[in-house]
């Protein structure tokens, strides 16, 4: 989207569709850029807190491309790139040993693409390298992994739950097969079920399945069905996400087949978009039943474990990223390999990361440094749409300034009526919870929007 088409106020842009883009990250990776010069890593993580650190695997390999994917991953590459790429985050495990020094984890996630396409084997040397050459104890670190019903296999639980995983992520979308062949995404509901009997019987605590809404054809009928078909199975978190066609996806290219001129949120929305019905539907629906509502897309069963699972939004600085795609947050640098969707742009990415070595490992490439108005704003969207909300006496005592101050246009939630006040708490109430993916956008800094344009991604 180009940035002088943007509306500038939150009014202005509430007007519009609230799907306008999801604040996974800050900066977004599309802000990324070549650095000045390569960053030695030993002396920017010498100044990090060490104390409670993430580890983050990521394995950028799938069965099929779902058509509304747009992650760094590839289907079905060839068995030797596999196991050359396992080998090589080893690699890079031990580069970070000697970067980070003394260290301690709080939280770990395998993440993709999907980890389960890894055999039993594959998983295994990854797990054993996270103890063995890292030191994590996954038995004493809340740990997750993502995984599509396809890859589940008795063998691949056993392995990650000998090891201490007790999270699994599954990505079931709908359970609708038409909705399903919507998004492009061939799935038996037998094989779901199948997927879902072995984790519970494997005995991991946590079961988080994903869903999504928005796909053409579905109504709110048959998005509660598949919710309903989901909660059969008591998951102890389920995700909502809305379906945001983009560029290089499958459901894009096709969009574009069939004349679509363009694939601007804010535009489309010209032409209607059920999406935030479908959304009010669910969050109730949830919540009749006794889920509880972290963010817009997250909701909590009354009978899941404590709070301290690992967080999937990846946006806590102390990240150690591996693998290629993988992010690393410190408070002043992101970095990361180059992103990509296509294909061929994917395989050369991956192609890069198998040649390096560990003094290439041992250093920052590519990335975004974080000014004081970029690691302000960070802290107030990571804080601002989640759980227990931005606590203003937090801010303040990490930056020496108040938030209200530094960001004067936080102002126009009250305004708008989108945020409460509990304390030092400022809280989306339910209103603003809907409209996060306008609000998160709405607070990018002005360099950070201009280099996602420049991308040719929204902000």
């Amino acid at each position: 989207m180009n940035t002088s088409e943007q509306p500038g106020t939150l009014a202005q842009r509430m007007r519009h569709t609230p799907y306008q883009a999801y604040s996974y990250s800050y900066p977004h990776k599309a802000a990324y850029r070549p650095l000045s010069q390569a960053t030695p890593l030993a002396p920017l993580w010498a100044q990090q807190d060490r104390s409670a650190l993430f580890a983050y695997i990521h394995i950028p390999f799938c069965e099929m491309r779902c058509g509304f994917c747009n992650l760094f991953a590839m289907a079905r590459p060839g068995a030797d790139m596999v196991e050359r790429y396992v080998q090589q985050v080893l690699v890079q495990m031990r580069a970070m040993d000697e970067v980070l020094g003394a260290r301690s984890f709080a939280r770990f996630a395998l993440g993709g693409g999907t980890p389960t396409y890894l055999s039993a084997a594959q998983l295994d040397t990854l797990l054993r390298g996270a103890r063995d050459i890292l030191g994590i104890d996954l038995h004493a670190t809340p740990a997750g992994i993502e995984a599509s019903p396809e890859t589940i296999t008795a063998e691949r639980l056993a392995v990650c739950r000998a090891h201490g995983i007790d999270r699994v992520s599954l990505g079931i979308q709908s359970f609708a097969a038409g909705e399903m062949r919507a998004l492009a995404r061939p799935q038996q509901n037998a094989t779901v079920h199948h997927a879902i009997g072995l984790i519970r019987t494997a005995g991991f605590p946590t079961l988080n399945l994903d869903l999504i809404y928005g796909i053409a054809g579905q109504t709110v009928a048959s998005l509660l069905a598949s919710i309903d078909s989901a909660l059969a199975f008591a998951p102890e978190e389920i995700y909502l996400y809305p379906l945001y066609v983009r560029e290089q996806t499958g459901l894009g290219k096709v969009a574009r087949r069939q004349g679509a001129q363009t694939l601007d949120p804010i535009m489309l929305a010209r032409d209607g978009d059920s999406r935030l019905a479908l959304y009010a539907a669910a969050r109730d629906h949830l919540r009749a039943r006794g889920y509880v509502q972290v963010s817009m897309r997250m909701f909590r069963a009354p009978h899941a474990p404590g709070d301290a699972g690992p967080s999937y939004c990846c946006q806590n600085d102390g990240m150690v990223g591996l693998g290629a795609g993988a992010r690393s947050y410190t408070s002043q640098l992101h970095y990361s390999s180059e992103y990509a969707v296509a294909r061929t742009e994917t395989i050369g990415i991956i192609d890069n990361y198998l040649a390096l070595d560990q003094a290439r490992f041992a250093q920052a490439e590519h990335g975004y440094v974080l000014g004081v108005e970029d690691q302000q704003r960070r802290y107030v969207i990571q804080s601002l749409l989640t759980e227990p909300g931005l606590d203003g006496d937090a801010y303040t005592a990490r930056f020496g300034t108040a938030c209200e101050a530094d960001l004067p246009q936080l102002a126009e939630l009250f305004a708008l009526e989108l945020v409460e006040r509990d304390g030092p708490l400022l809280r989306l109430n339910d209103q603003g919870y809907a409209y996060a993916d306008t609000i998160g956008p709405w607070l990018a800094s002005d360099t950070v929007r201009a280099l996602m344009a420049e991308s040719g991604q929204a902000c």
